[in-house]
């Protein structure tokens, strides 16, 4: 099956690269490898804002770390010149806003692993790190940014 079918499959629509907010480019090309800068997680359009631990469910922060995958492939679509490009997602770095004695912040980001293995299969399996942080910019509840290699 391909990237697309699995997309569709799974009713995902990509969006298109987000403006971005500050002074940065949503990602930059080197050689084979694609760097996406930090995409923060929206609901409905908007920021999806929360802090783990104090607002927000374990559950929920899944939830929007899945939505921030969706975005991330909207972006990784375009540097590549399309997803079949991508020969291995690398390396996702999450950032969770959360309070001190939250320490889910792995199970929060799985919600971007895993939807990235079910797109891409062996080739989405990537090395990641997990933080929790004291905010993110607009009061966002995730954040991840993204390493792939292309074609």
């Amino acid at each position: 099956m391909s990237i697309e079918q699995r997309l569709q499959t799974l009713g995902i629509t990509l969006p298109p690269v987000a403006v971005p907010a500050a002074a940065y480019v949503p990602f930059v090309r080197t050689g084979n490898h694609i760097f996406l800068s930090g995409h923060i997680a929206k609901k409905d359009g908007q920021v999806w804002v929360g802090k783990l631990g104090q607002n927000m469910t374990t559950e929920e922060g899944k939830q929007a770390a899945r939505a921030v995958a969706i975005d991330l492939m909207g972006t990784l679509a375009v540097a590549a010149g399309g997803l079949d490009k991508v020969v291995r997602i690398v390396k996702v770095m999450s950032l969770v806003n959360s309070t001190p004695e939250f320490t889910e912040h792995h199970l929060v980001t799985n919600g971007c692993s895993e939807l990235l293995g079910e797109v891409f299969g062996e080739k989405g399996v990537h090395a990641r790190s997990a933080f929790g942080v004291a905010q993110i910019p607009l009061g966002a509840c995730v954040e991840i940014e993204l390493i792939a290699e292309v074609a």
